[in-house]
């Protein structure tokens, strides 16, 4: 195992490597309503598409941000927002909806939907994405995935060790999904470490999601406000330099939260967290 941390150019970095169900009832109920207009009180709508960006933008806002920014921090670029919250338990929620919120699920403006869901609390993100006009529309992710795999392709020095060109890493979902969770949990509970609150590490999480691993690899930095940014200060820093030049990694997810700095600093800022893997043959 290795790990690292330090402060470089203003940003926060470290670096780990190890060998190797309600919100769906509400969306449900969400969906149920909407199909039915809402018992046969409205004209029926088309389905929702579920969006896990609207997902984390539900728990951007449950956690306190407004809804547009809520959705602007989970990376959905919305050309139209609404926004439902509704609270008891399973039993009453969809007569609440029913009750409550029937025009905003009814509506033909939108085409997305993302919940959350923390005791009693619902958080419902209705959405219709926004079409980019002369755009490459890369995410995030996709744009961190490009800058590493430049560099693994063309090779690179690690403080004092020198790495030869490596193949190409792969995006892989489960990964981001694992990523997201662990930046959205130091965003929302003020910490910046590899091992969470509840004790897990980055291989704990990974094995967690079902993803089956020989090699698992995070790095984490909190400040950068861009893919380049934050590339640039891993590959400054010799320890995670030689994590995105590892060839023994084929597959890489990413991800990234809103919170405030760590250890109680000033300000808010991006907290990053970067996956790499290499996953067990299949069997």
């Amino acid at each position: 195992m290795r790990f690292h941390r330090i402060c470089l150019c203003g940003l926060v970095l470290a670096i780990y490597v190890l060998p190797a169900a309600a919100a769906t009832d509400v969306l449900s109920e969400a969906q149920l309503l909407r199909e039915s207009g809402c018992g046969g009180l409205q004209p029926a709508a088309d389905p929702l598409r579920h969006s896990e960006r609207l997902d984390r933008a539900a728990q951007f806002w449950a956690a306190g941000f407004p809804v547009d920014d809520a959705a602007r921090q989970a990376g959905y670029a919305a050309h139209r927002l609404a926004s439902v919250q509704v609270r008891g338990n399973d039993a009453a929620t969809l007569q609440t909806l029913r009750r409550t919120s029937c025009l905003t699920l009814l509506s033909r403006t939108v085409t997305e939907i993302g919940t959350y869901r923390r005791g009693l609390e619902s958080w419902l993100v209705l959405a219709s994405p926004r079409v980019a006009h002369g755009s490459s529309g890369a995410t995030f992710a996709a744009r961190v995935l490009e800058l590493v795999n430049q560099v693994r392709a063309r090779g690179a020095s690690c403080g004092a060790r020198a790495f030869a060109p490596a193949t190409a890493l792969r995006a892989s979902d489960t990964l981001d999904r694992v990523a997201y969770g662990h930046a959205l949990d130091m965003a929302l509970h003020d910490y910046f470490e590899h091992q969470d609150l509840t004790g897990r590490t980055p291989a704990d999480r990974v094995r967690a999601a079902g993803y089956s691993e020989r090699l698992v690899g995070e790095n984490i930095a909190y400040g950068p406000e861009s893919a380049e940014e934050v590339v640039r200060g891993w590959l400054a820093s010799a320890g995670h330099c030689e994590n995105i030049m590892d060839p023994r990694f084929a597959e890489m997810g990413l991800a990234y939260a809103l919170g405030r700095a760590p250890a109680r600093r000033s300000g808010q800022g991006l907290y990053w967290v970067q996956l790499l893997a290499k996953p067990s043959p299949a069997t």
